[in-house]
Order: structure tokens, then C-alpha cells, then sequence
């Protein structure tokens, strides 16, 4: 459904003297197959909006070529929109009009008879929670309410491939939950192919079965949630001693299944990739050796701790520190 190859993107910030070039995506390859939802992760500047605007035609390419729903982003841009759904960062709504209005003017966009599109936007009010908000202003919405919105007019035309990016920013956990819930209905139900962007570890750890990790404008990790912790991180292993003078023996033990082994007082831990096939074996050594032990404990990684060990910083730390992407008050695109 999206194929990609060597993406760039440049802008220019500053002006005059002071203009400086910004490659803010740097050669992004990229695969999604039918059916599949990808998470894209990284911190804000990372180019990830960036590169979500280039597929869905919103942001020429500097360099490098994408095909989305196999129609070319450049040379077939009308043939692209008409066959996805977008949902974007900072929403699309307009203030002054009916909420129902502006879904079902979104539908009649797509080609949908205006019967067929006030069928499908009730629809949708009803599964996003938006019941008896259908003649209310946007204006006068929460923050939530305008969100799920917008997710309603993304979906309006009930595309096969849908882009969201940062879907529930802003919502309440009851309202972040029952997205969630549309989201996995999407693939279930519909077979669409979802490419979401989010800030939210939980979220691309429950909703998608690959996870891309986006930094400094290259893709820098692409494996499912599961793989990418057991690669990077490795499951953390704690033992808790008895006796002192077992210490040593257990961390010789653990040392021998274990990176990065240390011992503070009675604790002895370390980072075993996959622990719940190798944690058995290991008690069954220590008892042999008649080590004792008090407890044992066994954390899986986060993605966060995967996102820190590939680029030295956690994506939580990152979006605090770097400014939002794509501003377009100071940025404009290089030819």
C-alpha cells in the first residue's frame, strides 16, 4: 500500500543572512503492506509529519520517489487523496459550521451521495461519542470533542488506507479507548491499512504490528514491538539473595545468560534477551549451586527504553526538548 525510496526533504529557516538548510527527512525507504498498522515513532523534529505530508501529497519531495495505494505522490496526486483517509496533527474543522455539516460535506468531497454521507457521519458520531453533537459549532466543543471529529471526518469515505497522525492527543483515557477500539476495527473489519504517528508508547505498543522509529530525519529501527525490545534492550532480571555469600555465585550464573550484570548488596541484575525462555533454566542452576534466593523479578522493556538505547535519549526527554515540526512561519522548501 506505501512504498517509498530515498524521501528528502529540505527547508530553509531563518531569512537572509541568516537562512540555514534543513534536511528535516533524510532518505526515508519505506514498506507497508496491505492490511498492516504501522506506528511511527520520534521525537517532534524528527521528520516524522513531514514525511506523512509528503505521502499523502500535502509536501512536494526534495528528492526521492512514493507510490500510496499505488498511485505516484507526484505524478498522480488526485488519484492519492481520493483513495485515503488523513487525519491530521492540528485538525481541519471549520469553527463556524455545524459538526454534521462539515462531515457530511467532507463525504460529498469523496464523491458520496449526501444521504450516504449523513448515514455514515451518524455512524461515526455514534462510535467516537459524539452523540447529539451534530448541530453543535465546533467552536464550542472540547478539546476531545473536536479531536474525534476530525478522526470522524478522516473516515468519512471509509477508506482502505487511513493516515493519523497523532490521533488522540488531547483525549480522555475513556475516549483514547474506545479509538483504540475503532482503530483495531479498521483492519478487523474493513481490512484498511492504518499508518499512524503518535507520542503515546501504549498506543503503538497495543495497536500496531510494526513500529518504525523515525530520528534526525532517517528511519533507524523497523521490527515488530516484541522484537525490537528482545534486540535493543532485553528483558531485566533481578535476583534478590539470601546470603552474602552467595552473591558472587549468582552473579556468575546470571553473568552467563546476561549483559551488563551488577550487584548492589543482595541484588544481582541483569539484561537477558527473551528471559521467559532462559529464567527457568537459570533457577534450576542457582538451586543446584544452593543459592537461596529471597525474590526474583522479571521486566520486560519499553519502547521508550528501546527508543533510548537507539538514539541515546528517551522519546519522552525528546519531545520536551525540541520544537514542534513543520512550521510554516519560518521554514520554506528548497527546490
Amino acid at each position: 500500500m506505501i512504498e517509498a525510496r530515498g524521501l528528502v526533504q529540505t527547508f530553509r529557516t531563518g531569512r537572509g543572512k541568516n537562512s540555514v538548510e534543513v534536511r528535516a527527512v533524510d532518505g526515508v525507504d519505506l514498506h507497508v503492506g496491505a492490511g498492516e498498522v504501522v506506528g511511527f515513532l520520534g521525537p517532534n523534529g524528527a521528520g516524522k509529519t513531514t514525511t506523512l505530508r509528503m505521502l499523502t501529497t500535502l509536501l512536494r519531495p526534495t528528492a526521492g520517489s512514493a507510490t500510496v495505494a499505488g498511485f505516484d505522490v507526484v505524478a498522480e496526486p488526485v488519484q492519492v487523496r481520493r483513495s485515503i483517509g488523513y487525519v491530521s496533527q492540528v485538525g481541519s474543522t471549520f469553527s463556524g459550521a455545524y459538526a454534521g455539516d462539515e462531515v457530511v460535506d467532507h463525504g460529498m468531497l469523496y464523491g458520496m451521495s449526501r444521504a450516504d454521507a449523513v448515514r455514515r457521519g451518524q455512524e461515526l458520531f455514534e462510535r467516537l461519542q459524539l452523540d447529539g453533537l451534530w448541530k453543535r459549532m465546533p467552536k464550542n466543543m472540547s478539546g476531545g470533542q473536536k479531536r474525534r471529529l476530525d478522526v470522524a471526518m478522516g473516515l468519512i469515505h471509509d477508506p482502505t488506507l487511513v493516515f493519523l497522525d497523532e490521533p488522540t492527543t488531547g483525549l480522555d483515557p475513556q475516549a483514547r479507548a474506545n479509538l483504540w477500539e475503532h482503530i483495531e476495527g479498521l483492519r478487523r473489519d474493513h481490512g484498511a491499512t492504518v499508518f499512524l504517528t503518535t507520542h503515546y508508547l501504549d498506543e503503538a505498543d497495543a495497536l500496531a504490528d510494526r513500529i518504525m522509529i523515525i530520528d534526525q530525519g532517517r528511519i533507524v529501527a523497523s521490527d515488530t514491538a516484541d522484537d525490537l525490545k528482545a534486540q535493543v534492550a532485553g528483558d531485566l532480571v533481578d535476583l534478590e539473595v539470601a546470603d552474602d555469600a552467595h552473591v558472587g555465585v549468582a552473579a556468575e550464573r546470571l553473568g552467563a545468560v546476561a549483559d551488563g550484570v551488577e550487584v548492589d548488596g543482595h541484588r544481582v541484575r541483569g539484561r537477558v534477551p527473551r528471559a521467559g525462555r532462559v529464567v527457568p533454566v537459570l533457577l534450576r542452576d542457582l538451586d543446584a549451586a544452593g543459592v537461596v534466593l529471597e525474590s526474583i523479578e522479571v521486566a520486560r522493556p519499553t519502547l521508550d527504553d528501546v527508543f533510548l538505547t537507539l538514539t541515546g535519549r528517551s522519546l519522552r526527554d525528546a519531545d520536551s526538548a525540541d520544537a514542534p515540526e513543520g512550521r510554516a512561519d519560518d521554514q520554506q522548501e528548497v527546490a
